[in-house]
């Protein structure tokens, strides 16, 4: 079997570089760099995918989140802060009963 060739992003953007601007074909590119063309597809989807956000000068990564990101986390914090009410609530229901009744 085949061992899966590992390139960097730079590796990558060489590639995708030489693919656009000199306008190599992709079965080319694939037998000279040894990587298969699904592979060179795909990090051409990615680029052209990610497009709008480099060109608006937005970075992706943990500072900038996205808003449906934002919006889970903002939910999660949610839910945290009503399982600590719930529980805080049963914690009081137990030792009620128990002062009642001298047993849960």
């Amino acid at each position: 079997m085949k061992k899966r060739k590992v390139l960097s992003g730079e590796q990558k953007t060489i590639i995708l570089r030489e693919l656009l601007d000199n306008k190599v074909p992709i079965s080319d590119l694939s037998e000279k760099s040894d990587i298969h063309t699904t592979d060179i597809y795909n990090w051409k989807k990615k680029l052209f995918e990610a497009a709008p956000e480099i060109l608006n000068g937005k970075r992706s990564g943990k500072k900038n989140l996205t808003n449906e990101q934002k919006k889970i986390a903002k939910l999660e914090e949610k839910l945290r802060s009503r399982d600590e009410a719930i529980s805080f609530l049963l914690r009081e229901n137990i030792e009620l009963k128990k002062n009642i009744d001298g047993e849960i």
